[in-house]
């Protein structure tokens, strides 16, 4: 009996080992090796987290988010165009393959249908942020009761506007009383968008870590195989195509994919060995780190280029919080930001940071925070019957990507926080002086 106890144990931790290992997770579901593409996992038929239960006595009376836009087109018409370019130039040598000419005439269909679509928002990008506005209203109804106001600002990207749209929609239809305002202005960017305002000063450090990424593409993606696949002749490929960038672009074109309806009946994750998929998703897993969290590699500055975003909700809390107006302060942007703000901000283990990048994917994964449609909702709570409470009083619960996240200070009760403990942590991190200088 103990031999079957402990054979227990280990199977056990076996299946709790799989059902956490990247590898597992990747392989088990290829939409997961689309890095930022991957399309939001919870819809109509996916179950989100479930909620805890507010402590005795307090309710929800605002809401402090920040939202990427939902899931789009490639943001360049060249990613769709590049790749039937260099297949065409084989097909035109004669050295395609009835495999590489299955591949040619996938990629031109998505690259016809792409024309004058670049950076735009899918079908399935609207639904996301309606089925994330109406789990907002749901779960947290005192937030959008009576006539709440709901101050909507976007960044004036297109795709990112029509998200602020599709979600405040859907709110006004559940709601018609709701005092709903938006907006999107260059006024609002230094805050709303990377590329303005502090924002400005990591620009030079972003480009400073671009060889590490491009080394370990070059170190560990190897497009032999796949190349070989495609065509008649690989010395003719090897001497003719550039084999890895053509792989990365049907990778990328693979994991975009799956924000779309119209293309269910394309599979490109067909071309693809199980390795070749965990690999290249590993490899955009290490760009994103390095470009874009707390990583060593760029002096663990990055989060602190949303210092001025979260300033805001800061503020805007504060605002909130003193008048007493139930409500919410919605913003919609890009993964850029939401991915240096959770780091900011120390949600889970998004703040991870590691010299070690061939073992990062054990520790820090990308789709776990910047899918499609990502977001962080800050919920704030007050005693029953009160209003305009002292910051003492109030109680805040953070979501990201709508389940609940590890904040770093002490809980007050699970995974609520004391609003002034979590503001005192913030207000110090914010006045920590950072040095831009690229050495």
């Amino acid at each position: 009996m103990k031999h079957i106890t402990l054979y227990l144990l280990a199977a056990l931790a076996c299946l709790t080992l799989n059902a956490t290992n990247p590898r597992t997770q990747v392989i088990g579901n290829f939409d997961r090796s689309g890095s930022n593409h991957y399309a939001y996992p919870y819809g109509s038929d996916v179950e989100v987290p479930r909620l805890t239960a507010a402590p005795a006595g307090y309710e929800p009376f605002y809401m402090d988010h920040y939202g990427r836009h939902g899931s789009r087109w490639l943001t360049n018409s060249k990613y769709y165009s590049r790749p039937v370019e260099e297949l065409g130039k084989a097909q035109q040598a004669g050295m395609l393959n009835l495999q590489g000419q299955r591949l040619l005439r996938a990629l031109t269909l998505v690259n016809e249908a792409s024309q004058r679509r670049a950076g735009d928002l899918s079908d399935v990008g609207a639904e996301q942020h309606q089925q994330i506005a109406a789990r907002m209203f749901k779960n947290f109804p005192e937030v959008f009761k009576g006539d709440a106001r709901v101050d909507a600002r976007s960044t004036v990207i297109i795709r990112c506007i029509l998200s602020m749209q599709n979600e405040t929609m859907t709110l006004r239809s559940l709601n018609p009383a709701l005092r709903i305002t938006t907006d999107a202005s260059y006024h609002d960017m230094y805050y709303m968008g990377w590329g303005y305002g502090e924002d400005t000063l990591a620009n030079p450090l972003r480009k400073s870590v671009d060889h590490i990424a491009d080394g370990m593409y070059g170190k560990y993606l190897h497009p032999e195989r796949f190349v070989a696949q495609l065509v008649n002749d690989t010395a003719w490929a090897a001497a003719n195509m550039d084999g890895r960038q053509l792989m990365r672009d049907v990778f990328d074109i693979a994991g975009s994919l799956q924000g779309f309806h119209d293309f269910d009946d394309i599979d490109l994750y067909s071309f693809f060995t199980n390795g070749e998929i965990f690999e290249l998703w590993r490899l955009k897993n290490i760009y994103w780190y390095t470009h874009w969290a707390n990583a060593p590699q760029n002096g663990n500055r990055m989060p602190f280029i949303e210092r001025a975003l979260l300033r805001d909700m800061i503020e805007k809390a504060d605002q909130a919080i003193a008048t007493g107006e139930h409500g919410a302060s919605l913003r919609f942007g890009h993964e850029t930001c939401v991915l240096p703000l959770a780091c900011l901000m120390g949600l889970d283990n998004v703040n991870y940071s590691c010299n070690d990048l061939d073992s990062l994917h054990l520790y820090w994964q990308d789709y776990n925070t910047i899918p499609k449609a990502c977001n962080i909702q800050m919920i704030f709570y007050r005693p029953m019957g009160t209003q305009g409470n002292a910051p003492d009083n109030i109680l805040v619960k953070v979501l990201l990507n709508e389940h609940e996240a590890l904040l770093p200070v002490q809980a007050a009760s699970g995974p609520y926080y004391r609003w002034s403990d979590l503001r005192r942590y913030y207000d110090h991190k914010l006045a920590t002086p950072i040095d831009w200088t690229v050495r």
